[in-house]
């Protein structure tokens, strides 16, 4: 009786202990090279009036988190007059990701003037190491209107020690 127990016990202990150094692997190469979009990026956006008039275009930084947050800061506003952008990015298909993220504007005086949404798709190269892409970017006075829309192209380089 206490073979069959002990045989019983040690069957998938075995099965795990054998399948532990593959699904260490796996995790381990989430989230670095090979396509995937978490990290943080030096990205260049280029900002259209979405007929094809390059309006400006200025330096990123993006962090895609773990668990599907963002957080974005850029060089196209003083950030004087705007918050981070904070939002949410997902993995649609292969190497294409989803992202959306929301930021706050003020004037000079400090004074609240609205909020932007950027709601784009971008393709990680298979080096894991640069990604390109599109996004709209809503802007939206303080009672939620729509002021305008705009496009952007953006792409970036892995951000790395």
């Amino acid at each position: 009786m206490k073979i069959k127990l002990v045989k019983n016990i040690m069957a998938p202990l075995v099965v795990a202990c054998a399948l532990l150094p593959m699904v260490a692997k796996t995790a381990s190469m989430e989230g670095t090279h090979g396509g995937r979009l978490e990290g943080t990026w030096d990205m260049q956006i280029t900002l259209t009036d979405c007929v094809g008039h390059t309006i400006r275009s200025f330096p990123s930084l993006i962090e895609f988190a773990a668990g599907g947050t963002v957080v974005e800061s850029n060089a196209g506003t003083p950030q004087a007059l705007k918050t981070p952008g904070e939002g949410v990015w997902s993995h649609a298909t292969d190497h294409n990701y989803a992202f959306r993220f929301k930021f706050f504007t003020f004037n000079t005086s400090n004074v609240f003037t609205g909020w932007t949404i950027i709601a784009g798709e971008t393709t990680v190269d298979r080096t894991g190491n640069a990604n390109s892409g599109t996004a709209t970017v809503k802007v939206y006075d303080p009672n939620g209107n729509l002021l305008v829309t705009l496009c952007a192209e953006t792409a970036g380089t892995r951000f790395e020690l």
